[in-house]
Parts: structure tokens; C-alpha cells; sequence
């Protein structure tokens, strides 16, 4: 009974010492395997990491290559680059209770936020046109040690990762030998022991059989692994499918709403000018004063639609600006009448004037429409009521005391309104072209984004000081002026002496728009001169063979199947001795290269207009025509 009681309690003590042992295998194989995956998920995630930097710097390549042309290709690296942002925080989360780790993943983030900010100038430059400046920035930027830093720290934190888990699986598998060993000896011990052995030889084969099950877990955990990797490359590629279309959508709702809001300012314009003509239709024959009137106001409504498309124009640097020292508070005071007339009466528009004379030197009308569009805006907060200040002032700023303002003296220009004002939210967008927080068709969103490039392009800088309920300050910065003395705009107005004129000239008038053809061949004829009609850049040189004696060429710029440079172009070495005038609404800088030394006259025009560049286009140096050579 002694023998048989020792050896049970032999028994119970070996069998309580293998399920110890067993329950200690079992959890060193638990913390193996939560080990295991969680040196894969920073391993994949840091392989992440790099992946998604890379799309994101190969898109800032092709979008500064293509010079601004794809938009979509900016808003590609900025989304690339933020999420790069999102996967290293999870990467932080995952590492911080390893001290190295977190140690490598904090130098990466310090590279990360270094390599964003050589990336932002380069596609900011670029957003702005200044195409060999992001170019240069973008090649200096891939030879950026930061780069370098960021390839390199990944690389430690993959190595370093892949070295724990060594180090965690070999302290695993010696644990689990341990107790393999301890399992054998007290199975050999059992075995003496006739209970106590078939016990024993039992929980032996579990331990075998569960050691086996661990193993097929980890390969089943690492083919899971494999087959989320590949899901998840999947699902990205079926988000940028998604991306695409939602970019695509929002494309189409910006240029709907710039349609919507252009509608309406011309048709406001159109209002003018087809009621100007309606009354003076009317009053032709009992009242010439009123006629001159109606006139006038039409004359002044397509003035302001032509104004309308030289802002846009402008936004697209489609047309050209010319800079002149400008006083800022007698523009402000110039402006008055107009101001008066656009935001009504029930606005109350103070004037203030601190700038002491202060000039700055900028486009006359960008700067005008400017001031405009920051009073409107204030009106439109303001709900048409309420008071409304525009100071003009002075300020001497350090170095970078106001965005990225260089030191020196600066004139300010504020517009203050008593209005609603705007959230945080609004502010962060109220740069973004086509971004407008009025009804559709009532604003195009083009206003505040191309006050803010022009202030960029004169290397000055805008701030908003608003909240809800508190109104709206708008001040821009332009820098000082002080090279030359401001002209008087008034006086430099028309003063010009106009070439003379032949009379009675043979003209070739070449348009495809019936309307501007007749037209054109009206004032020609009020001028004194003999139009030819031609509806196609194709047969103009039929009617030069067929007409003897054209003196001028008028030509459109842009006509289906052939432009007008590319006819001049064909016709010059045939007829060098006609005079060339081209006529467009729509032909960029006014000093392109396809234009030659040839004029350029733009749409809408006058008659006195049209008589002037006749007279310029006739005045260029040219051959004399072959009769006039035969003679002498």
C-alpha cells in the first residue's frame, strides 16, 4: 500500500510537472507566433511605407515634367504623401514598445518630414508656373541625403525587425526544447512507475501532436499573411480605380460651377447691352440725348464683358500683364464711381488713405480687379447691407514676418467688411480655384485664387483675418516701389500719335465667324477702305491670285483646320510685301514668337482701334510690292 501510495503520489507529481511543462510550451508558442506576426506587420508595413514615397515622388516627377498640364497628377503626390503620413504613425504604434525601433521609426519620421518640405516647394512651383525653377528643385531634390535617410532607416527597421524575430523564435524554440526535454524525462520516469508511465505516455503524444498543430498554425498564419498582402494590393489598385473616378466627378462639378458662374456675370452684362440698344431704338427718332445715353450704357456693358474675359485670361496667364509704379490710394480713390455702381447703396464704403504716397509696381488692371473682387466678396458677406472700409497703408516687415514675405517695406491694401466671416474649415479653401461658398451660378471661384497668384507673382502676401459673427479682413502686401515716380494714368491715356493711314486700301479680311466677318468689312468701309471678304484660311491664296493690289491681310488666329500664323506662314514667301494684322480674342502672350514682328489687335476692338493698328501694320518694314521694283 506504501509502494502503491508513493507511486501515486510519484504519478500525480509527474503528471502535475508535464502539464506545467505542456502549459508553458503552449504559451511560449503563443508569444512566438503574437511575436511572429508582429515583426511581419512592421516588416509589410515599413515595405508600405517606402512603397507608397515612391508613387508619391514618381508622381511630383511626371506632374512638374508636364509642367502643370495634370492637375490630377499633383493631387496624386499630396494623397500618396499623406498616407505615407497615416502608415508611419501605424508604424510608430506598432514599434514603440521596442526601444531601438521606436528610436529608428522617430529618425524616420524626422527624414519624412524633411523630405515633404524639398517636395512641397518643388510642386508648389510648379502649381505656379515657374516650370525650370521646379524642374531644378526636383533634381536636386533626388540627390537630397534625405532621401537616402529615409531608404536607409527603412532598411534598419526591416533588419532590425527581422533580427527580434530571430532572437524571439530561437528563445521560443529553446523554450520549447526545454520542455520537450523535461517532458522525456519524466516519461522515462513514468515508465518505472505503472500508472504513472501509461499517464505520462499520454500526455507525451498530446505534447507531439500539439507541437505539430503549432507548426501547421504558423504555416497557415503565413500563408494568411500572404494572401492579406495580396488582397490588399487589390484592394489599392480598385481605390485608385475609385480615386480616378471621384476626381473625374469633381472635375466636372468645378467647370459646371465656373460655368454657372460666368453665365450669370455675362448675362448681366448681356442685359446692359441688349437693353441699351432696345431704348435707343426706341428713342432714335424723338430723343438723340437719350440715344447717346442708351448707347453709352451698352458700350459700357460689353466694355465690362470684355474685362470679364481679360480676368479670366489673366487666372489661365493667358494674356500678359504690364507692371507700372502705381499709388495704391489713388487707385482706391479712382475706383470710386465703379465701386458705388457695382455694390449698391445700401453698402457704406470708407475710404482710408495711410500709405503716405507709397507706390507699388504692378498691372493696373489686375490690381483694379482685385480691389473689385475683394469688395464684392464683401458685399456678398455682408449680405448687400452694411459698412465696408478699404485702407490703403504702409509696413516695414522682417523676414518672413508675413508668410514668406522678404525683409523690407511693404504697401498693405485691407478690406474690412461687418459680415458673417467664415470658419477655419473655409479659410484653409478659399484659395482653391473654382471653390466658392455662393449659390451656383452666382460665383465662378475664381476670385480670391487669382488675387492670390498675382500677390504671389509680385512676391508679396495675403492674410484673412476673420471669425464667425466677427467679419472679414482681407490685407494684401505688395512690395514698395521706389525705382521710378508713378506716372499719371490719366495723362498717358490715348496720348500716342497714330501712324497715318493710306486711304482707300485693298484689305483681305480672313474669318471664319460670319458675324465678325461682316462686321470687320463694315468698319473697314466706314474707314474708307475696300474689305475682301475670305471664310477660310484655305482660300486665301485663290483670292491673293485672283485680286491684284491687297495691300493688308487681317487675319483671325484661330480658325478650324489652320491657324492664321500657319497661313502667314505659307503666304509670306509668295506675297512678302502685304502687310500682316492679326485680330484674336484668345492668343496668349502679346509677344509670341508665332506672331513674328507682324501686329496684334485684340477682340473686342473699336473703330478707332482697328484705324490704329492699320496704320502700325502698314508702317512695318517689307518689301516693296513687285510693280513698285520693276519700275525703279
Amino acid at each position: 500500500m506504501i509502494t502503491l501510495v508513493v507511486m501515486g503520489l510519484l504519478g500525480a507529481a509527474v503528471l502535475v510537472a508535464l502539464i506545467l511543462t505542456l502549459g508553458e510550451a503552449n504559451r511560449q508558442r503563443d508569444r512566438a507566433l503574437q511575436a511572429q506576426a508582429h515583426s511581419y506587420d512592421v516588416m509589410i508595413l515599413a515595405r508600405t511605407v517606402s512603397g507608397t514615397i515612391a508613387r508619391s515622388e514618381a508622381s511630383l516627377g511626371r506632374y512638374v515634367i508636364s509642367g502643370k498640364a495634370e492637375q490630377e497628377l499633383g493631387q496624386i503626390y499630396f494623397d500618396q504623401w499623406r498616407l505615407a503620413g497615416t502608415q508611419l504613425g501605424r508604424l510608430e504604434r506598432l514599434t514603440q514598445a521596442t526601444g531601438e525601433q521606436s528610436a529608428r521609426v522617430a529618425q524616420l519620421r524626422t527624414a519624412y518630414m524633411q523630405r515633404g518640405a524639398e517636395l512641397s516647394l518643388t510642386a508648389l512651383s510648379t502649381t505656379y508656373g515657374k516650370n525650370s525653377q521646379a524642374l531644378a528643385r526636383y533634381y536636386k531634390a533626388r540627390q537630397s541625403p534625405t532621401l537616402a535617410a529615409i531608404d536607409r532607416t527603412l532598411d534598419e527597421i526591416i533588419s532590425g525587425e527581422r533580427a527580434l524575430l530571430d532572437a524571439r523564435t530561437a528563445d521560443a524554440m529553446r523554450t520549447v526544447d526545454r520542455s520537450s526535454r523535461i517532458a522525456g524525462v519524466l516519461a522515462i520516469f513514468g515508465v518505472l512507475i505503472v500508472l504513472g508511465a501509461l499517464v505520462l505516455g499520454w500526455f507525451t503524444l498530446q505534447a507531439v501532436g500539439e507541437r505539430a498543430l503549432a507548426q501547421a498554425e504558423a504555416d497557415a498564419e503565413r500563408e494568411r499573411a500572404e494572401e492579406l498582402s495580396a488582397a490588399v494590393g487589390q484592394a489599392t489598385d480598385e481605390l485608385r480605380v475609385q480615386e480616378a473616378k471621384l476626381r473625374q466627378v469633381q472635375k466636372m462639378e468645378a467647370v459646371g460651377q465656373l460655368t454657372g458662374g460666368i453665365a450669370h456675370d455675362f448675362n448681366n452684362m448681356l442685359a446692359v447691352v441688349l437693353g441699351g440698344l432696345e431704348l435707343a431704338k426706341r428713342a432714335v427718332a424723338s430723343d438723340p440725348a437719350a440715344v447717346a445715353r442708351h448707347l453709352d450704357n451698352a458700350a459700357d456693358g460689353a466694355n465690362r464683358a470684355a474685362a470679364l474675359t481679360r480676368r479670366l485670361l489673366a487666372f489661365s496667364r493667358e494674356e500678359s500683364l504690364k507692371p507700372e509704379p502705381i499709388a495704391a490710394a489713388q487707385l482706391v480713390s479712382g475706383m470710386s464711381e465703379l465701386l458705388d455702381r457695382t455694390l449698391g447703396d445700401a453698402i457704406t464704403v470708407v475710404t482710408r488713405n495711410e500709405a503716405c504716397g507709397w507706390r507699388v509696381r504692378a498691372d493696373r488692371v489686375q490690381l483694379e480687379n482685385a480691389v473689385l473682387n475683394l469688395a464684392v466678396n464683401a458685399r456678398d458677406a455682408m449680405n448687400g447691407r452694411g459698412r465696408m472700409v478699404i485702407a490703403t497703408g504702409m509696413a516695414t516687415l522682417a523676414e518672413h514676418q508675413v508668410d514668406h514675405c522678404a525683409a523690407g517695406d511693404y504697401v498693405t491694401l485691407a478690406v474690412t467688411d461687418d459680415g458673417t466671416g467664415m470658419t477655419p474649415d473655409v479659410v484653409e479653401r478659399v484659395y482653391e480655384p473654382f471653390f466658392t461658398t455662393k449659390e451656383a451660378g452666382k460665383g465662378t471661384g475664381l476670385g480670391l485664387s487669382q488675387i492670390f497668384a498675382l500677390v504671389r507673382q509680385l512676391a508679396g502676401a495675403i492674410t484673412i483675418d476673420t471669425a464667425p459673427g466677427k467679419g472679414t479682413t482681407v490685407t494684401l502686401y505688395l512690395p514698395r516701389d521706389t525705382a521710378t515716380t508713378a506716372p499719371d494714368h490719366a495723362a498717358v491715356i490715348d496720348i500716342a500719335p497714330a501712324e497715318p493711314v493710306p486711304e482707300g486700301l485693298q484689305v483681305l479680311v480672313v474669318e471664319d465667324d460670319p458675324r465678325v466677318l461682316a462686321a470687320t468689312m463694315g468698319a473697314l468701309e466706314e474707314l474708307g477702305h475696300h474689305g475682301i471678304a475670305c471664310d477660310a484660311p484655305g482660300k486665301a491664296m485663290g483670292l491673293l491670285a485672283a485680286h491684284d493690289g491687297i495691300d493688308l491681310i487681317i487675319s483671325d488666329v484661330l480658325m478650324p483646320g489652320q491657324t492664321g500664323p500657319e497661313m502667314i506662314a505659307g503666304i509670306g514667301p509668295h506675297y512678302p510685301h502685304i502687310a500682316i494684322l492679326f485680330v484674336t480674342g484668345f492668343a496668349g502672350e502679346a509677344n509670341a514668337s508665332e506672331f513674328g514682328m507682324h501686329q496684334l489687335l485684340r477682340k473686342p476692338f473699336t473703330l478707332v482701334g482697328l484705324e490704329r493698328a492699320i496704320g502700325r501694320a502698314m508702317a512695318s518694314e517689307r518689301p516693296a510690292p513687285p510693280q513698285q521694283i520693276a519700275a525703279e
